[in-house]
Order: structure tokens, then sequence, then C-alpha cells
């Protein structure tokens, strides 16, 4: 990802737009054949060079055209015709969000078969479903896993969009006009280069293709933050019902050996900040003044290779996590098992009211029994309803027992699964 960004790769992106205008031109008789031959024969550029110039005429464009003159030699005036430097740069930078697009989405796709294995592995591996920090009910692993593997796939079509958007070319002149140049030209070249033509433009490629692409990177880093804050919270000490990889000759911290903390999931968490971070910057960028200003430009040049290195980086690093991942079903069972049962009490309510009692005295009866239980340190919810005469008034023992059963559930789960079609 690093290397689509360096300056080599910038300027040969501008030579292969330049040279596809002139291609353009050439095919609609604008400019001999012949000289885009000797054009193409001596196109090279020296950043060195393009370097020293610049320091002379302080316009990046302009030094990197008069170096390509130097190497091209007479025929360079065809070069540039008719052309504004956002044309150039603009379209190029197309290319590279193009490209960098297609690495994001072989990461997205390496991250939903890693959480897709999960997913399938764990699918019956029950656990304690959580709210407010808080034992629920009973889900299973697997179901935690396929709720991100539906988000994921809801990025994937995400990044298909932003690839979409922001793969626009234009080649419009100075204030996008087509006064010195044909829309025909701007139409063969992007056909030459794989990209859109945009359907209008000034100076530039209007900013909100940009911000809707940084926003897009943001909005998947923002479930990674969520994914691996998940992972933070199971490996907590008291909890640790699943935790990162923690390598062979790995430590933990400086002063306490027995640490195996969840640095790789912080990391991940931390960055998703400096991601939506950089989604508010594009954001900035959308207004410009009239045709066009370059208070864009200094931002992109940031946020542009940050955020998709970044987030190439990102993916990678949780892919590692979740593929290696390490999960401890005989922890969850005992988490789930806390107090005789709590998370049972909805369908001990639901039981009672099936045998005619009032929900709110259900309820307050239910609710005594787990209060109970879950103020004492073995405290036993199931006991207590046992104990309790009046709930055995309404329910018998079997009946009470049956309640227990994390199974009913799971009996949908294979639905679920069924319709997202990971079965």
């Amino acid at each position: 990802m690093g290397n689509i960004w360096s300056e080599e790769s910038k300027y040969q992106s501008w030579l292969d737009v330049e040279l596809a205008v002139c291609e353009a031109q050439s095919e609609l008789g604008l400019i001999p054949k012949e000289a885009v031959a000797d054009i193409k024969s001596g196109a090279r550029f020296d950043i060195p060079r393009i370097k020293e110039i610049e320091g002379e005429v302080l316009h990046d464009v302009i030094a990197f055209l008069t170096n390509l003159g130097e190497n091209v030699g007479e025929t360079s005036r065809f070069i540039h015709l008719g052309l504004t430097s956002s044309d150039i740069v603009d379209t190029a930078l197309a290319l590279q969000l193009k490209r960098a697009c297609a690495l994001l989405k072989e990461d997205l796709d390496a991250l939903h078969d890693a959480v897709l294995a999960q997913a399938r592995k764990h699918k019956h591996t029950v656990t304690i479903g959580r709210s407010h920090g808080i034992h629920a009910e009973p889900t299973t692993f697997g179901f935690k896993m396929a709720v991100w593997l539906e988000e994921i796939r809801r990025h994937q079509e995400r990044l298909a969009r932003a690839a979409e958007t922001v793969a626009v070319g234009k080649i419009s002149g100075a204030v996008g006009t087509y006064a010195n140049i044909s829309p025909e030209v701007e139409q063969l070249a992007c056909k030459i280069l794989a990209l859109t033509p945009a359907r209008i433009s000034t100076q530039v490629i209007q900013r909100d293709h940009h911000a809707q692409f940084v926003f897009t990177l943001a909005l998947i880093g923002a479930s990674l933050d969520k994914f691996a804050t998940e992972i933070r919270h199971l490996q907590r000490t008291d909890v640790l019902e699943a935790e990162e990889p923690f390598r062979k000759g790995q430590k933990g911290s400086s002063a306490m050996p027995h640490k195996r903390n969840p640095v790789g999931c912080e990391n991940i968490c931390g960055l998703a900040r400096v991601l939506r971070g950089n989604a508010l910057a594009a954001l900035e960028n959308v207004p410009l003044w009239h045709e066009r200003d370059i208070s864009h430009s200094s931002v992109e040049r940031i946020i542009l290779p940050d955020s998709t290195i970044l987030l190439d980086f990102m993916l990678n690093r949780f892919t590692g996590i979740v593929a290696d991942l390490v999960v401890y079903p005989e922890n969850m069972r005992r988490n789930m098992d806390r107090f005789g049962g709590v998370i049972y009490s909805q369908a001990v309510l639901l039981r009672m009211v099936e045998r005619g009692m009032a929900r709110d005295q259900a309820y307050r009866l239910v609710q005594a029994s787990a209060m109970e239980a879950w103020n004492r340190d073995a405290g036993n919810f199931k006991e207590n309803l046992l104990n309790d005469p009046n709930v055995t008034a309404v329910l018998s023992k079997p009946e009470i027992e049956d309640c227990f059963n994390p199974a009913y559930y799971l009996k949908n789960i294979d639905l679920v699964f069924a319709r997202l079609g990971i079965l």
C-alpha cells in the first residue's frame, strides 16, 4: 500500500494521465500520431531534477512537465495541450485510489473469511449474551461472529461503492467548461485509464467523492474498533472467555511477568480514532471557494495516504487476531452459571404467565429470587425458586428445571445462519 503513495508512483500516475490524453488527442486527429510515439519513447522523469526545478518555479506540476519536456524534446509541445494542473493531479489521484481500493478489498475479504471460520467453528459454543455489560440471556460465540460477518459484508458493499465514487477522472480545463479541450478527449482518455469521466466538474473533481471514500474507511475502522473492544472485554481476567493470541517469547509487562494484555486489539481501537479524525478533515475539504482553491490539497496529501495505509495495516493485524483467537468454552459455561442461573429469569417469568399468573405478580416473584441470589456470593436462583411456595404453587419442579435449559434460547441459531448462507 505504501508504494501506491510513493513519489515514484505519484509521478508515474501523472505521466500515465498525460500519455492517455496524448493518445486520445491523436485518435481524434488533434495531434500527430508520430508525435505520440515519440513522446512515449522519451517519456521519463527524474525526481531529483523535478525537485530542483520546483525549488525555482514553486509549482509541482510545472516542474514535472519541465523535466518531462527536457527528456522528450521537441514533441513535448503536444503534452498538456489545453489542460490545467488539476486535470492531471485529480485524475492521477483517482488511479492511486483505485489501486488502494483493490488492496483494501483483498484485506476485507481475508477478514471476512477469518470471521466466517470462527462463526462456523463456534456456532454451538454456548456463551452468555450481555446488555449494559451485564449478563442477559444465552447466545453462542458463533452467533457473535455471525453478527460481525454480516457487518463486514455491508462494508464490502460500501467499499465497492466508494471505489466507484473515487474512480473518476476529469480532463475539462481551467474551470471545467472544456474551453480549450474537447469533451471527447476526456471520454477517450478516461477509457484508456479505465476511469469514469466526471459528468461535470470545475477545475477539480468535487470533494464529496473523496469525503465519501474516507468516511467509508472510517466506518470500517469503527467496526474494527467495535470488534476489538469486544475481545478486550472478553479477555479481562474476571471474564476470560476469549483472548487474542499470545505468541511464544512475547512479554506483557516490564514489571509483571504474568501479564497477557490485549495490546493488538487496543492498537486497533486507538488507530480507529485517527481514521475518524481524517473523515472529519475530508468533510472539511468539500466546501472550496468558487471553482477551486487548494485548501483541500495539503489535507489530502496527509489523509488519503495515511487512511489507506492505516486501514490496510488494521485489517491485516485484526485478521491475524481473529484467525488465531483463543476461545475458552469452559469459562463461558462457568460465567453463565453464576448465581444459580439468574440468566434464565425470563423463561421462568413466561412459564408462570402461561400458567395463569398475572405478569406483574410473576415478575415480582422471579425478581425477588434473582436479587437474593445476585446479592450473595453463593446465591442460587434455581434453589430460591424451588423453595418459594408462591412459585411452586404455579410451577412443578420439572417445569422449573426445564426453564434452565440453554437450548431453549438457541433454537433459531440454524435459521439465522441459514439466512446468512453460512450453515
